[in-house]
């Protein structure tokens, strides 16, 4: 079975990142949320999308 390089690498970092914190979400979560406060970069919001009407195809 072919493996997708890159998602094998960003599998790789991401258990890497989560034994730094020995897999604790709690502790994954906190480390994520003071990484957006620290950052210079202001998070993406878009405003809320109104739902729009289904086309139903016979």
């Amino acid at each position: 079975m072919w493996k997708d390089p890159i998602v094998e690498e960003t599998r790789k970092l991401r258990e890497e990142y989560a034994a730094k914190f020995n897999h604790d979400i709690d502790a994954i979560y906190e480390d994520i949320q003071k990484r957006q406060i620290q950052s210079a970069q202001k998070p993406v919001s878009f405003p809320p999308r109104r739902p729009t009407k289904m086309i139903s195809v016979a």
